[in-house]
């Protein structure tokens, strides 16, 4: 794929959607970072539905804390792999209160070094809440990457890159929210919805669906 054709890509993007961001719902940075834990492997929808609950009981490391490991099962049992998010989530809040003064790092190597923290959810954590020019790239994006040519990679990590080097800098930030919108509701995995996509003249998918 051109750089031109990327250009239009993301302008199209931004004209339909000028300020995109995640789905997840939170207020400050602990939220996010303990929303973006529990979304692993379960939907945004799911996880809303249990923070709504938990954060107005407990949206701080120390509050956390107090509940426990039961108590936060008692909130997060809805969410799948809850029992070993609520051991992370735990020892994250401790890592935070003892290391940090419980404050959320803004830098990757301390995000990563959270219990149950990875590359992506760092990645999320930095782009979403400090503004920083990362890309998180989940199976929606990974999908879209590789589909639609943007910046096709065997692995995450190759397609994280390319994405860096290849989307325009103007929309570097937005990038990742855009992509994963594109992917949740539009390029979708098992039948894509070619005939309501606004990159549908643009994108090098050779199997295009009506």
């Amino acid at each position: 794929m051109n750089k031109q054709k990327r250009e239009e890509i993301f302008q199209r993007f931004y004209s339909e959607n000028p300020h995109p961001t995640t789905e997840l719902e939170y207020t400050n940075a602990f939220e996010l970072l303990i929303a973006v834990i529990l979304s692993a492997q379960a939907t945004d929808v799911s996880v809303n539905k249990a923070t709504r609950k938990l954060y107005p009981v407990a949206n701080t490391p120390e509050a956390i804390l107090a509940l426990g490991v039961d108590g936060l099962k008692s909130y997060i049992k809805t969410i799948g792999l809850y029992n070993s998010k609520a051991e992370n989530v735990i020892k994250t809040c401790q890592a935070l209160v003892t290391q940090h003064q419980s404050q959320v790092p803004d830098n990757r190597e301390d995000l990563e070094a959270l219990p149950g923290v990875g590359r992506k959810t760092a990645n999320v954590v930095l782009n979403t809440f400090f503004g920083q020019p990362t890309m998180a790239v989940d199976t929606h994006i990974f999908r879209v990457s590789n589909r639609t040519k943007i910046a096709p990679g065997k692995t995450v990590l190759e397609v994280e890159k390319k994405l860096l080097k290849f989307v325009p800098k103007p929309y570097l930030i937005d990038a990742h929210h855009w992509l994963i919108l594109h992917g949740r509701y539009t390029c979708l995995a098992r039948k894509p919805r070619c005939g309501s996509c606004i990159i549908e003249d643009l994108c090098e998918y050779k199997d295009k669906v009506d």
